[in-house]
């Protein structure tokens, strides 16, 4: 199927998953916005490097979400530029309200964890506090909980003895930059919907 698309992606941090999304096989889609609660950010300088116009916005004074106004002109913003789909790559901020209307089943975050398991912020610290033995990333359909959509793919990382956080978070993040792009080429190309919570692939599981 045709998986045409305009992309937009809202990022706080270095931008590396905005990168493999702007240089990863999209399936004829392409990233055409990248908006940033962080001016400084390095996901502001690869969208320059990369030629991708980005946008800096006020999300606002809370420190964990973007206020009501802030999400509405963001909302507004991405429909003027006529965006298809929205990925929250690194975006480190809670959305609930106008944009998750405006664009309902068509947001997409990457969480580095294997989801239920350790939402929210510091998940690969929260993993080997914990113990674990496996954890990995998780694609998802946002809603108005904190990491609480319908799962659209998910990656195995073992945990190693000696990792650190930041150990585990760069082996984390290799299948991270595989997992959402693909996310992104299903999503667009069709080829899975959600039956309640449940996502369901129209072609055969992978190795995903």
């Amino acid at each position: 199927m045709n998986s045409a698309g305009r992309i937009a992606v809202l990022a706080s941090g270095r931008g590396s998953n905005f990168e493999a999304l702007c240089t990863s096989d999209l399936g004829g889609a392409s990233v055409v916005l990248l908006a940033s609660d962080n001016p400084s950010s390095g996901a502001m300088l690869k969208a320059r490097r990369l030629g991708v116009e980005s946008i800096p916005f006020d999300p606002g004074p809370g420190r964990s979400r973007v206020s009501p106004e802030a999400e509405k002109s963001l909302a507004d913003l991405l429909v003027s530029k006529s965006v298809d789909l929205v990925c929250l790559a690194g975006f480190m901020r809670v959305l609930g309200g106008a944009l998750l209307e405006s664009f309902a089943g068509r947001i997409l975050n990457i969480h580095p964890s294997l989801l239920p398991a350790f939402p929210g912020l510091h998940a690969q610290a929260q993993a080997v506090a914990h113990g674990v033995k496996v954890s990995g990333c998780t694609v998802h359909y946002v809603d108005s909980g904190t990491d609480t959509g319908p799962i659209v793919l998910q990656a195995a990382v073992p945990v190693l003895g000696s990792d650190t956080a930041d150990s585990l978070a760069e082996r984390i993040l290799q299948e991270e930059h595989r997992i959402l792009p693909e996310a992104v080429r299903l999503h667009l190309g069709c080829r899975i919907r959600i039956d309640g919570r449940i996502v369901k692939s129209r072609i055969p599981d992978g190795p995903a």
